[in-house]
């Protein structure tokens, strides 16, 4: 029996973070591969202006994933746009450096600081995979029942954290975590779940380091010895839309990188 593999032509994905980083080049390879997307990002991003370069097949939805009704106004935008929704690709995320208790200046971690992690990376993107559900349930499915994808962003910090990032790695641990029962719960409405955990990438959040940082940082990196591309990373979403036995999986992109203490 042939596979069946499958082609993002044609499908319409909605990207959260869509405005920069990952997110804007998943949104970028969906439109030049043939497919639709709806960025979904904070009022205050640029998605406008991103939305607008990419043309007609492209829209922004100002939303916070934390928020119900943002979600799922951007759920109806994306309907009355396009007229469905067949990926879903959670890049939105936030992150803070803080040690657990800082002996030099008798300061614990930041309770709200912490809580703000956790509510908008797993949270914010719980929020986001039940209701895009919704709409992608109501796809006609394909010869192997398929519907539609999901696909997550944790990072290697849920696996090898360091110093400073116990609210991150367990926001990303929680993303981990909840891949494979999410996985499970959707599988009979033939929804597929993957998550990627990229190693050190080129995002906005690491260009703002001075070089000399991002060299080192690279130099960490096994192989290739640099930081990923986003581009990368939305070509490795590509390949987990398009291969169907992709299920319920962490897939690390990370170079062979190990993160030291």
């Amino acid at each position: 029996m042939s596979a069946a593999l499958r082609s993002v032509k044609g499908m319409v994905g909605l990207v959260t973070g869509g405005a920069s980083g990952l997110g804007r080049a998943t949104a970028e390879r969906l439109v030049q591969q043939g497919g639709s997307a709806v960025l979904l990002d904070l009022p205050k991003s640029e998605g406008e202006t991103v939305a607008t370069s990419l043309g007609e097949r492209c829209v922004f939805a100002p939303a916070d994933v934390t928020s119900e009704s943002d979600v799922k106004a951007a759920l109806a935008l994306t309907q009355e746009k396009f007229g469905r929704l067949d990926v879903t690709v959670n890049c939105a995320g936030v992150a803070v450096a803080f040690k657990t208790y800082n002996m030099k200046k008798d300061t614990p971690h930041n309770l709200e600081d912490f809580q703000r992690v956790i509510n908008v990376n797993i949270a914010g993107t719980f929020n986001v995979i039940r209701l895009a559900a919704g709409l992608m349930g109501r796809n006609e499915p394909d010869a192997d029942g398929h519907r539609g994808v999901i696909v997550n962003t944790a990072s290697v910090a849920a696996f090898e954290g360091q110093v400073g990032q116990a609210a991150y790695s367990a926001s990303k641990g929680g993303i981990v975590g909840m891949t494979l029962p999410i996985a499970r719960d959707l599988a009979p409405m033939g929804i597929r779940v993957v998550t990627i955990a990229p190693g050190l990438f080129a995002t906005p959040l690491l260009s703002s380091l001075p070089e000399k940082v991002r060299t080192f940082l690279a130099r960490q990196v096994p192989f290739p010895s640099r930081l990923g591309a986003p581009e990368e990373y939305a070509h490795l979403v590509q390949c987990i839309v398009e291969n169907p036995m992709l299920n319920g999986e962490v897939i690390r992109l990370d170079g062979a990188i190990r993160m030291q203490p």
